[in-house]
Protein backbone atom coordinates (compact mmCIF):
# COMPACT_ATOMS: atom_id res chain seq x y z
CA UNK A 1 0.00 0.00 0.00
CA UNK A 2 1.31 3.45 -1.13
CA UNK A 3 0.89 6.75 0.11
CA UNK A 4 2.47 9.87 -1.47
CA UNK A 5 4.08 7.78 -3.95
CA UNK A 6 5.50 6.18 -0.30
CA UNK A 7 5.15 2.21 0.83
CA UNK A 8 3.25 2.48 4.05
CA UNK A 9 2.13 -1.15 4.54
CA UNK A 10 2.96 -4.15 3.17
CA UNK A 11 2.14 -8.33 4.17
CA UNK A 12 2.61 -11.44 2.33
CA UNK A 13 -0.13 -13.84 2.96
CA UNK A 14 -2.99 -12.54 5.30
CA UNK A 15 -5.98 -10.38 5.49
CA UNK A 16 -6.83 -6.83 3.97
CA UNK A 17 -9.11 -5.35 6.34
CA UNK A 18 -11.04 -2.89 5.68
CA UNK A 19 -12.11 -1.17 8.59
CA UNK A 20 -15.18 1.83 8.41
CA UNK A 21 -15.75 3.20 11.92
CA UNK A 22 -19.52 4.10 12.37
CA UNK A 23 -20.30 7.33 14.69
CA UNK A 24 -21.48 4.95 17.78
CA UNK A 25 -18.62 2.82 18.23
CA UNK A 26 -16.31 3.12 20.98
CA UNK A 27 -13.49 0.92 22.01
CA UNK A 28 -15.58 -1.92 23.00
CA UNK A 29 -16.64 -2.41 20.09
CA UNK A 30 -13.59 -1.75 18.37
CA UNK A 31 -11.55 -4.89 20.31
CA UNK A 32 -14.20 -6.98 20.09
CA UNK A 33 -14.55 -6.58 16.06
CA UNK A 34 -10.66 -7.16 16.23
CA UNK A 35 -10.94 -10.75 18.31
CA UNK A 36 -14.04 -11.39 16.05
CA UNK A 37 -11.53 -10.93 12.99
CA UNK A 38 -8.56 -12.45 14.45
CA UNK A 39 -10.77 -15.40 15.65
CA UNK A 40 -12.53 -16.03 11.80
CA UNK A 41 -11.72 -19.37 10.84
CA UNK A 42 -11.52 -18.57 7.36
CA UNK A 43 -7.73 -20.03 6.49
CA UNK A 44 -7.33 -23.60 4.81
CA UNK A 45 -6.02 -26.96 6.95
CA UNK A 46 -3.91 -29.18 5.13
CA UNK A 47 -6.64 -31.02 3.40
CA UNK A 48 -8.30 -27.39 2.48
CA UNK A 49 -11.11 -26.85 4.76
CA UNK A 50 -11.66 -24.05 6.35
CA UNK A 51 -10.36 -24.40 9.86
CA UNK A 52 -7.56 -21.77 10.59
CA UNK A 53 -7.15 -18.32 12.36
CA UNK A 54 -4.88 -15.89 10.72
CA UNK A 55 -2.54 -16.21 13.41
CA UNK A 56 -2.64 -20.24 12.95
CA UNK A 57 -2.03 -19.84 9.25
CA UNK A 58 0.85 -17.81 9.85
CA UNK A 59 -0.69 -14.84 8.29
CA UNK A 60 -0.69 -11.02 8.70
CA UNK A 61 -3.36 -8.25 8.74
CA UNK A 62 -3.32 -5.17 6.42
CA UNK A 63 -5.73 -2.49 8.14
CA UNK A 64 -7.10 0.02 5.99
CA UNK A 65 -8.85 3.00 7.96
CA UNK A 66 -12.09 3.29 4.97
CA UNK A 67 -15.06 5.36 6.07
CA UNK A 68 -16.64 5.12 2.68
CA UNK A 69 -17.86 1.44 4.18
CA UNK A 70 -20.46 3.63 5.92
CA UNK A 71 -22.19 5.19 2.76
CA UNK A 72 -25.56 5.12 3.06
CA UNK A 73 -27.24 5.06 -0.60
CA UNK A 74 -30.38 4.92 0.06
CA UNK A 75 -31.79 8.29 -1.19
CA UNK A 76 -30.19 10.24 -4.12
CA UNK A 77 -27.49 9.71 -6.01
CA UNK A 78 -24.76 11.25 -3.89
CA UNK A 79 -23.72 8.81 -0.95
CA UNK A 80 -24.20 10.16 2.29
CA UNK A 81 -21.48 9.87 5.17
CA UNK A 82 -23.25 11.18 7.85
CA UNK A 83 -23.00 7.62 9.73
CA UNK A 84 -19.00 7.96 9.92
CA UNK A 85 -16.87 8.87 12.61
CA UNK A 86 -15.61 12.18 12.60
CA UNK A 87 -12.08 11.48 12.19
CA UNK A 88 -10.99 12.87 15.75
CA UNK A 89 -12.95 9.87 16.84
CA UNK A 90 -12.34 7.17 14.25
CA UNK A 91 -8.48 7.29 14.38
CA UNK A 92 -8.35 6.60 17.99
CA UNK A 93 -10.34 3.53 17.12
CA UNK A 94 -8.69 2.56 14.45
CA UNK A 95 -5.47 2.63 16.49
CA UNK A 96 -7.67 0.35 19.79
CA UNK A 97 -8.71 -2.11 16.57
CA UNK A 98 -4.82 -2.82 15.33
CA UNK A 99 -3.61 -2.93 19.08
CA UNK A 100 -6.48 -5.25 19.97
CA UNK A 101 -5.49 -7.37 17.08
CA UNK A 102 -1.64 -7.58 17.70
CA UNK A 103 -2.59 -8.64 21.08
CA UNK A 104 -4.58 -11.60 19.88
CA UNK A 105 -1.42 -12.55 18.00
CA UNK A 106 -1.57 -10.92 14.27
CA UNK A 107 1.14 -8.90 13.33
CA UNK A 108 -0.03 -5.93 11.75
CA UNK A 109 0.62 -3.59 9.15
CA UNK A 110 -1.16 0.24 8.39
CA UNK A 111 -2.11 2.14 6.07
CA UNK A 112 -1.80 6.12 6.70
CA UNK A 113 -5.01 7.14 8.25
CA UNK A 114 -6.67 9.77 6.45
CA UNK A 115 -4.55 9.48 3.39
CA UNK A 116 -5.49 8.67 -0.21
CA UNK A 117 -3.73 5.76 -0.69
CA UNK A 118 -3.39 2.76 -3.43
CA UNK A 119 -4.28 -0.73 -1.90
CA UNK A 120 -3.18 -3.43 -4.11
CA UNK A 121 -4.66 -6.77 -3.36
CA UNK A 122 -4.42 -10.15 -4.55
CA UNK A 123 -7.78 -12.14 -3.63
CA UNK A 124 -6.48 -16.13 -3.44
CA UNK A 125 -9.70 -17.39 -3.35
CA UNK A 126 -11.57 -15.51 -3.76
CA UNK A 127 -12.92 -15.00 0.10
CA UNK A 128 -14.15 -12.06 0.78
CA UNK A 129 -16.25 -11.67 3.90
CA UNK A 130 -18.15 -8.43 5.16
CA UNK A 131 -17.93 -8.24 9.18
CA UNK A 132 -20.13 -6.13 10.56
CA UNK A 133 -20.55 -5.15 14.52
CA UNK A 134 -24.45 -4.25 13.64
CA UNK A 135 -25.12 -7.85 12.68
CA UNK A 136 -23.02 -9.88 15.38
CA UNK A 137 -26.29 -8.89 17.62
CA UNK A 138 -29.25 -10.01 15.56
CA UNK A 139 -30.45 -13.76 15.44
CA UNK A 140 -28.67 -16.01 13.08
CA UNK A 141 -31.39 -16.51 9.74
CA UNK A 142 -32.29 -19.92 8.77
Amino acid sequence: MRAGGATVGEIGPGMLVLAGIAAGDDEAEARRMARKCADLRIFPDDEGKFDRTLAEAGGAALVVSQFTLLADVRRGRRPSFTGAAATDRAAPLVDVFVAALREAGVPVETGAFGAKMDVELVNDGPVTIVVDSADLDRPRRG
